[in-house]
């Protein structure tokens, strides 16, 4: 659910427990995948597109099931259901197991038409040892006696036996309701980064065994505390570009080389008081700086939209709320303009450093919202919205307790066990609800795309070749940067660093690092200094000290060339083929780039008295 800046609770001290109390009891059931879903795992991207392990689309069609991240309001005794969110105890589990069957759950998001669901879990989750109470699992005694751990197990089973994709979904540290400035504003509040990372490596490599287990969503609403705000590229301990980015590299170097890693953008930063700076940046740094793994194909953006919040308004009322417009308040127009904006350019701009699939992973609106209202008519804009985008989405929340208690969810179940909902009442979401699940939109099989990609060694190496990172230091004690395997470098920035990647033409079998002219087969840059690759080799990186060009790094990949090429300036202003294809990667600094039928084979700069070594010339050779 989105920030509501302001709303201080305070949080309860927990008691470290071990993780070994947790490897006690059932393993997940890997053995459960036995559905035909139609399509086939793993799952990966073409550009804007999600495909199964055939190329075939793969739309998120999506659900939130939550509970596992906790329902408790941080105050109060846990044990009473009017301290939690709207009354709604999920007992540390996904909510609603007290109450049905967990097939008949899993069947519900079946006829929903759901192909797949966000899981929530918590930090804190993944190491209490405490079993659930028989009560939370009333209808399912066959979960009795179990953790919350164990109990998602089986949760994650059932989902992935009828067919379903889950995404695991990092959503908090502590196990309570999110999102306030609660302990929970950021991966590394209420844990360490080294915490964050550990139980996400123990948490992927656990599911490891069941291929329907799709993706990993590292982090929910990362947004400001009550000191500080977070950042995208500062390098600082509030990164979450740099946090986001290393974590993904190791999930898929360490745990699990076929996840998607999903990425949310910044859900706010600034005070939400008129005349102090304040926004939902959501996902607009990505078109300067954007993440490259370290395995292509692997990376999903996403972002989270809501009638009351606003692209500046927290969605607080009273304290924290401010004279912004929120969502509910633009026409059809605006909010098209500010949602393309923040978040739906990036898969609706091919070719870019950027693209990716965007998943809109939480949006929903309450169900007993009166007619005429200003919720029901964002509602109808905004589901028209992604069906025109032919968006990937997941609905918050698809399971609640009662139209009475809170009408959020899709799907109902009353003490008794008896279901409601969209499927079986008149409910004012359904025509549109049909239209989201039923929009056509691209099918079938989609053609792999060249990709670009960038590297931003801004702070400390980026390097995003896994065959790299197994070699020794290439140039030790400078800033390393290198392309994905299977990629070569075809842009750089005078300075700042930045470099361009494009895939294809670099399925090199052996390296080498150039730091001076021997490889130098004409003078393509009189007066400057070559770093040139040997005919048979073309860049796949670079290093540099300070702003300084240090070595080129070349991958053995070509037939012999003869001396051929042509020089790109661009140490005076941009120089690249028209359009600037793969997008601004070095934002505010002269970039130059070879073509997109090139490869580069050296780098020129020169180290004359009033210059600073920084590239200043690429040159540039047509592929084979």
């Amino acid at each position: 659910m989105p920030f509501n800046v302001l709303v201080v609770i305070s949080r309860a001290l927990l008691a470290p427990l071990l993780l070994a109390a947790l490897l006690t009891g059932p393993s997940p059931a890997a053995s459960a995948t036995t559905a035909d879903p139609g399509w086939t795992a793993p799952l990966s991207t073409r550009g804007r597109y999600i495909v199964d392990a055939d190329g075939r689309r793969f739309k998120l069609r999506s659900g939130n099931w939550h509970g596992a991240s906790g329902t408790w309001t941080g105050s109060g005794d846990p044990a009473d259901n009017s301290n939690h969110h709207a009354g709604e105890n999920s007992g540390r589990i996904p909510l609603g197991l007290d109450r049905a069957p967990l097939p008949a759950i899993v069947a519900g998001f079946q006829e929903l038409g759901l192909n797949s669901v966000r899981l929530p879990f918590s930090g804190e989750m993944v190491h209490d040892a405490q079993p659930v109470t028989d009560a939370a699992v009333a209808a399912n005694p066959q979960l009795r006696g179990l953790t919350p751990l164990q109990v998602y197990d089986r949760v994650v089973g059932a989902l992935t036996g009828a067919g379903l994709a889950v995404i695991l979904n990092n959503h908090t540290n502590t196990t309570r309701w999110c999102c306030a400035v609660d302990g929970n504003e950021r991966w590394n509040t209420s844990r360490t980064v080294q915490q964050w990372e550990d139980d996400w490596l123990f948490m992927v490599r656990r599911y490891r065994a069941d291929p329907r287990v799709a993706g990993a969503d590292l982090y929910n609403e990362v947004r400001r505390t009550v000191l500080d705000d977070p950042n995208w590229g500062w390098g600082d301990a509030r990164d979450w570009f740099a946090a986001s980015q290393r974590l993904g590299d190791r999930i898929l170097a360490e745990a699990n080389p076929d996840l998607l890693v999903i990425v949310e953008g910044i859900n706010w930063t600034g005070i939400p008081v008129d005349g102090f700076a304040h926004e939902r940046p959501t996902l607009r740094p990505a078109r300067t700086l954007s993440h490259t793994l370290v395995r292509s194909g692997k990376l999903v953006y996403s972002a989270h939209f809501y009638d009351y919040t606003g692209p500046n308004h927290s969605g607080a009322t009273g304290v924290g709320e401010t004279s912004d417009p929120r969502y509910r308040d633009l026409s059809p127009a605006e909010l098209a303009t500010v949602v393309n904006r923040d978040a739906l350019f990036v898969a609706g701009e091919p070719g870019q450093h950027f693209t990716a699939p965007v998943w809109i992973s939480e949006f929903g609106v309450d169900g007993n919202a009166a007619a005429g209202s200003e919720q029901r008519e964002w509602f109808e804009n905004f589901v028209n919205l992604l069906g025109g985008a032919d968006a990937d989405f997941a609905y918050w929340p698809v399971v609640g307790w009662g139209r009475g208690v809170n009408g959020w969810g899709l799907l109902f179940f009353d003490s008794a066990g008896r279901r409601s909902g969209l499927l079986d009442e008149a409910d004012w979401r359904s025509a549109a609800w049909q239209r989201l699940v039923g929009t056509p939109g691209r099918e079938g099989y989609v053609a792999p795309v060249p990709g670009r990609s960038m590297l931003s060694p801004d702070h400390g190496d980026f390097v995003a070749s896994l065959r790299m990172r197994g070699q020794a230091d290439w140039d030790r004690g400078a800033r390393k940067a290198a392309c994905p395997d299977g990629a070569r470098l075809i842009g750089l920035s005078h300075t700042g660093n930045r470099g361009l990647c494009a895939d294809g033409g670099a399925g090199w079998d052996a390296y080498q690092v150039v730091t001076d002219e021997r490889y130098v087969s004409r003078d393509w840059a009189s007066g400057y200094t070559k770093l040139q690759c040997p005919g048979t080799s073309l860049l796949i990186g670079y290093a540099v000290r300070g702003a300084a060009v240090s070595s080129a790094l070349c991958g053995t990949a070509l037939p012999a060339r003869g001396d051929t090429g042509r020089t790109v300036w661009f140490d005076r202003g941009d120089n690249r083929p028209a359009g600037g294809p793969g997008g601004d990667f070095a934002s505010g600094h002269y970039k130059g780039q070879c073509g997109d039928d090139e490869y580069a084979a050296g780098i020129a700069f020169t180290r004359r008295i009033g210059t600073s070594g920084t590239p200043d010339a690429l040159f540039c050779r047509h592929l084979p």
